[in-house]
């Protein structure tokens, strides 16, 4: 477990932004599970600002969340009102939320708005393409470019820049599989590829899937706030 201290890309007395790693939930309901609401609730508990104030858990707000296996930026609420302030961002004019994926396969055509209904079954966990009709369908919505491609004797994988519009569940490696370029590493979307390629790299990597770059204004200030991972790109396995 990587200490949280190092994950804290910026922090101030109403947000704080960090490094979410691939395997790490967001928020867990297992007890002694560690999670990032957690690591940084302890983080703020144990500052020398915390100590000297009521013994109560600090407060801090999940604004916006990330797959479990997905690596990334997460902004966090410290206070009631800027909770309120990018919660409204995030469901009106929305963050700027951009994502490195490693597909298989090549997205034809290289580059493309995606627009698809997606409705969750809380049972399986999984989200689906749907009609318009169908009861929960949700619009959504995303930008993708190829960057680059990759091909060798067993299989053809592309790096595919991404920004998201709408923040569905799954929404990324769904419409990505839908096109038929699922996302390498994904164990739920990923199957039909693996079968028809004869290959197995879902059960051998992780998900390549990455929030590289947070866009949002400053819930206090109202001043345009940029975070990007630097340097990061998906290595093939």
């Amino acid at each position: 477990m990587p200490d949280i201290r190092t994950l804290i890309l910026y922090k101030d007395e109403q947000i704080i932004v960090c490094h979410k790693p691939a395997g790490i939930a967001v928020q867990s309901a297992r007890v002694g599970t560690p999670d990032m609401e957690s690591l940084l609730k302890n983080y703020l508990s144990s500052s020398g600002r915390n100590k000297k104030e009521s013994p109560r858990p600090p407060y801090l707000a999940v604004i916006h969340r990330l797959d479990q296996p997905v690596e990334g930026l997460l902004v966090f609420a410290k206070t009631p009102a800027a909770a309120k302030g990018l919660n409204r961002q995030l469901t009106s004019s929305g963050f700027g939320k951009y994502y490195h994926a490693l597909v298989i396969g090549k997205p034809h055509p290289t580059e493309g708005i995606l627009e698809n209904y997606l409705v969750k079954d809380g049972r399986s966990n999984m989200s689906r393409i749907c009609t318009k009709d169908t009861p929960g369908a949700k619009p959504a919505r995303l930008y993708y470019k190829t960057e680059a491609v990759y091909e060798d004797h067993l299989t053809v994988t592309s790096l595919v820049k991404i920004r998201l519009d709408t923040g569905r569940h799954h929404q990324i490696r769904v419409q990505m599989a839908h096109l038929g370029c699922p996302l390498a590493g994904d164990r739920k979307y990923g199957k039909a590829a693996d079968e028809a390629s004869g290959t197995d790299r879902k059960s051998t990597e992780p998900l390549k899937l990455c929030a590289y770059r947070l866009e949002f204004r400053h819930p206090g200030s109202g001043k345009e706030m940029v975070f990007e991972l630097p340097a990061f790109s998906i290595q093939r396995q």
